[in-house]
């Protein structure tokens, strides 16, 4: 760590902002910080939405690919045969022996398994029953759930047996002078259920960031807060470069609040990377036709407001607590555990309904910045949840500085390890 010099006496905010770019400078300094804080939060979603999918798709592809062995116990009817064409399937007919339930595998069990002789991936089991449909069976198809290829089987067959018994409800149903939509969907929605939701796209939109955001703020703004305030205090403990940092003419006062501005812009950089990748990721998925949000000129400052009230508190709280660590091991295993304080509430908070809810809600510390964003986005500018969540997460956030700055000036704990 360098030395600060500071001349002229500059003002408490300078002296502040020196500091915040020379804990930025030391801090970004080594590429795989960056790549951590900013590039993996820019990277995240796209790669869960966009990189996962295409993925599965590909494995998608070659599972079906394969050639399946699927044996048919009993009489395959000739309508059900024609819908196992073009799935990739062998099929092999034997007589049924089952006497009892079809489902009871029996010895068959031995046969499906992975390392069986026999190389059968399911079998299908029919038997027919009287009935007054045209036609009616009982089926089951026993399968391995552990081996990928035998759980392959049995969707295909389950599927090309689900299209047959379309085929055989309709054969009914025409002799009784019915459709199946007559039968089955007697009362049912006259055109497009879309166009009688009078929201916008943009006001769906907002719904579902109303829903997504808060809880990534939360999560990320915690997480990403977590390395550079134990750098910023325990590592410096740890490397023995804090003593010569308070040799400084810089009060204690200014070095806390620089290495706090430090790690918020860190934050606030990695949440709104984080952002702007998930607001990728979707507009891709949508092909391009994602709405955006409607937010007012109003919910987007209010968001930003109960945001970086919500920094301010977290920031404050985990400097104040790496602080007293002794290690940087020790201050690991204090903050990691800690991230369920923050994100707990904000999980449970997406549940609570905005509507008729409680003012003592906007009091509680973590739900009220939670709700605040939610409000935000959803448009609802109720004064007194604004006067409350604005007044608590002010007192919060205070009340946190205060209580790191008080560790901070504690000798026993800003002075190096020897």
């Amino acid at each position: 760590m360098g030395v600060i010099l500071l001349t002229k006496s500059p003002s408490h905010f300078s002296r502040i902002l020196v500091v915040t770019k020379k804990e930025l400078v030391d801090f970004i300094r080594d590429w795989r910080t960056v790549l951590a804080m900013i590039l993996v939060p820019l990277m995240i979603f796209p790669a869960i939405f966009i990189a996962l999918p295409l993925f599965l798709q590909g494995e998608a592809a070659e599972m079906s690919s394969y050639e399946l062995t699927i044996e048919v116990q009993g009489e395959l009817p000739n309508d059900l045969n024609s819908h196992f064409e073009g799935r990739n399937l062998i099929i092999i007919e034997t007589d049924l022996l089952v006497n009892g339930t079809l489902s009871e595998p029996g010895t068959d069990a031995v046969r499906l398994n992975a390392g069986g002789i026999e190389n059968i991936h399911a079998i299908l089991r029919l038997r027919q029953v009287d009935s007054n449909a045209s036609q009616s069976w009982y089926y089951a198809i026993l399968s391995d759930s552990t081996d990928e290829l035998s759980l392959e089987a049995k969707t295909r067959t389950l599927d090309a047996v689900l299209t047959w018994e379309r085929e055989v409800i309709n054969a009914t149903l025409a002799e009784n002078n019915l459709t199946y939509a007559e039968a089955w969907d007697p009362i049912h929605w006259d055109g497009d259920q879309a166009d009688a939701d009078v929201a916008s796209g943009g006001d769906l939109a907002a719904m579902g960031l109303a829903m997504f955001i808060p809880l990534v703020v939360a999560m990320w703004t915690t997480t990403a807060a977590i390395q550079p305030s134990i750098d910023l205090t325990a590592g410096e403990r740890e490397r023995g470069t804090m003593e010569a940092l308070l040799c400084t003419p810089t009060a204690r006062s200014d070095l806390l609040f620089g290495k706090w501005l430090a790690v918020a812009t860190v934050a606030c950089v990695s949440v709104l990377g984080q952002m702007a990748g998930l607001l990728f990721a979707v507009n891709f998925l949508t092909g391009g036709g994602l709405e955006a949000p409607s937010v007012s000129t109003t919910g987007v400052l209010l968001l930003l407001l109960s945001v970086i009230l919500f920094a301010i508190f977290v920031v404050a709280i985990e400097l104040a607590v790496a602080v007293r660590a002794h290690s940087v091991r020790e201050a690991g295993s204090i903050l990691g555990p800690m991230v369920l304080i923050f994100i707990g509430p904000t999980l449970f908070a997406q549940f609570v309904n905005l509507q008729g809810i409680e003012a003592w809600w906007f009091v509680l510390p973590v739900f009220n910045i939670t709700l605040a964003m939610r409000e935000a986005l959803m448009g609802i500018y109720d004064p007194v949840h604004i006067i409350l969540w604005l007044s608590t997460s002010l007192a919060y956030a205070i009340a946190a500085i205060w209580w790191a700055s008080k560790q901070f000036n504690r000798e026993d704990l800003v002075e190096s390890l020897s």
